[in-house]
């Protein structure tokens, strides 16, 4: 193998396992050694610069951090990085001074349509470089999804208005109620650009037997949930079925208990492994007495009199193979389960009726707009997508990394550059050592397990739909969950130059992640390591000829804990542990690096 070009932002990126697994890319470590310092506001400032919504994160984020997290190599539990996020937001000092205002006006003009988390990203960016940014929303507030679908016991209203707010004070308009019916009147009122952050709001419907029968007690499960968020329904019936195992399901069900049912149950098509929703919502659901029903696929909606009384359900049998893939299906039977509403949650799609198919906007044949995956534009040149818009239905931190990327092309765009030509990602390695065996940052392992958080009790929280169900950690969780952090941004960094081939560094490795060995194709390599490196997705750390016998030093990255006993122990200094930071460009980075090219020239 070559020796690993570490100079790549890539490789140490990758290895900070949370922060690639991010969308927005968010640095982890980085605000959880701010945490541990109780240094809350910068915490959040930072988490700001990347996901923009800290508090509305820190509470609904699907993690895709925390299934990455090294802490899953030593024990079962990731650290708590979703939460630790809510923790600097709900421990933060006032913020509003420290966050960019509007700049100076440059006479540029874009639309947003849709208040979601995707448009106030781009206007989050583009104001204050001074762009005049006017949303246009069709609900009474802005939040898309984020207030019109997650309930306010998982999601405090004021937590939202708060961080829109501080976006919509960068001078930003918004246009609520304000619902766009023509993309080609839009475009004819001469804005430079559009972005498209509209979501996907079109819930599936279930057009089986006794549908049109029942239609007053059938509901669309985001359609619904929107419905209650702005009071527009207040109670349900007592037994209800929620069709559907995805997050919106989760909610629709925990919704039904607050608005006075009795007996709710989710039923399931397929077993549990092919379940959507995120196991923390089907945790939540559960304690809540809510019953998940698998190998239930739904047969027709029964009526007498012309009212709901039940669903027939046909009964599931699969065979799945050793990958866990469905081989095999079979109906066994079928049963009716009595209920008095039942809500849809199966899907979501694109629904662009109000966009013409003659103005140059050209779209597949799902009626999904044709999107640049890097630069978002769209087919018509200066219409740029973002969010559930562009792809379909994903999640907030998916639509926030949209939104960054969809400003650097709108800003390229309204300046008359190259979209394409985009900054690349860089990278940065400081030392933090302070002396032969101490360092900058905490590196003692922490046996502790993950901690659990504080809810609100059953008998309290179903008196009112707004009472927030989890309490965030204590201090004293605080403290002991900051310290599972492994640090994974905190790199051993190698200089084979210096080795002596004492092999102390491998004596002392923990993890067995150190071999001195002759080098080989990487297959080869990967069963002659100290413990072989199963894991192929993870990279192997390749130096030099180290200089005594020409053989090699290999870690296997997926294994290390980024503990520093390595460098703790060479007499050499070949091993030292270095930070790495990864600079990944936004909008503004963009501006500045064109006034130095012009300031150069």
């Amino acid at each position: 193998m070559k020796p690993t070009d570490t100079s790549d932002p890539e490789y140490f990126h990758k290895v900070v396992d949370c922060q690639y697994a991010c969308p927005a890319h968010t640095p982890v470590p980085d605000y959880i050694r701010l945490i541990a310092q109780g240094r809350y506001t910068d915490a959040y400032m930072m988490n700001r610069r990347s996901n923009v919504f800290p508090g509305i994160l820190g509470r609904v984020c699907d993690r895709p951090c925390e299934p990455a997290c090294r802490r899953t190599r030593v024990e079962d539990e990731p650290v708590a990085i979703c939460r630790l996020k809510r923790v600097a937001a709900d421990h933060r000092d006032e913020v509003k001074h420290l966050i960019p205002e509007g700049g100076t006006p440059n006479g540029k003009k874009i639309a947003l349509i849709g208040a979601g988390p995707a448009s106030l990203t781009v206007a989050n960016d583009l104001a204050p470089l001074g762009y005049d940014c006017t949303v246009f929303e069709a609900l009474e507030k802005p939040g898309g999804l984020m207030i019109s679908n997650i309930p306010s016991f998982r999601l405090p209203e004021k937590v939202l208005d708060d961080e829109i707010g501080y976006i919509l004070d960068m001078g930003v308009t918004l246009k609520t109620g304000h619902r766009i019916n023509s993309m080609k009147d839009l475009l004819d009122e001469g804005y430079d650009a559009v972005f498209v952050g509209s979501g996907a709001p079109k819930g599936k419907d279930l057009n089986i037997d006794g549908r049109e029968e029942a239609a007053d007690n059938i509901h669309i499960g985001i359609e619904w949930l929107e419905s209650v968020a702005f009071d527009h329904i207040e109670t349900i019936g007592k037994r209800v079925l929620i069709i559907g195992v995805g997050n919106t399901a989760m909610d629709c069900c925990r919704t039904s208990l607050r608005l006075g049912a009795d007996d709710v149950k989710v039923m399931a098509r397929k077993p549990r492994d092919f379940f959507k929703a995120s196991p923390w919502e089907l945790k939540d659901a559960e304690h809540e007495n809510v019953e998940i029903v698998v190998n239930h696929s739904p047969k027709a909606f029964v009526t007498e009199n012309g009212k709901l009384v039940g669903m027939t359900f046909e009964l599931m049998e699969y065979d799945i193979d050793e990958t866990g893939r469905i081989t095999g299906t079979r109906v066994t039977g079928e049963t009716t389960i009595p209920c008095d509403d039942v809500i849809l949650a199966i899907g979501q799609d694109n629904a662009f009726p109000w966009i013409e198919r003659d103005i140059g906007l050209e779209f597949d044949k799902w009626e999904a707009p044709i999107v640049d995956k890097t630069t978002f534009e769209s087919t018509r040149k200066g219409v740029f997508f973002g969010g559930d818009a562009a792809f379909g239905p994903l999640n907030i931190i998916w639509a926030v990394e949209h939104g960054h990327q969809a400003a650097i092309s709108i800003h390229k765009h309204c300046q008359g550059e190259d979209i394409t030509d985009r900054l690349p990602r860089g990278l940065n390695l400081e030392t933090v050592k302070m002396g032969p065996n101490e360092w900058s940052y905490s590196n003692d392992y922490d046996p502790e397990h993950r901690r659990e958080m504080p809810e609100v009790d059953l008998a309290e929280r179903f008196k009112t739909l707004d009472i927030e169900v989890e309490l965030g950690f204590t201090p004293e969780q605080i403290k002991t969950e900051v310290e599972r952090c492994l640090n994974c941004d905190i790199q051993t960094v190698f200089s084979a130059p210096a080795c002596t081939e004492c092999d102390a560094c491998i004596d002392i490795c923990p993890v067995n992640c150190l071999t001195i060995a002759p080098n080989g194709e990487e297959a080869d390599l990967r069963t002659r390591l100290a413990a072989p490196a199963l894991n192929t997705d993870q990279a192997l750390y390749v130096s030099e000829d180290l200089p005594l016998t020409d053989r090699i030093m290999i870690k296997d990255e997926d294994l290390c804990l980024h503990c520093g006993l390595c460098a703790e122990r060479c007499p050499t200094g070949a091993w030292d542990m270095q930070k790495s930071t990864i600079f990944l460009p936004h909008a503004d980075d963009e501006l500045a690096a064109a006034a130095s090219r012009r300031a150069a020239e």
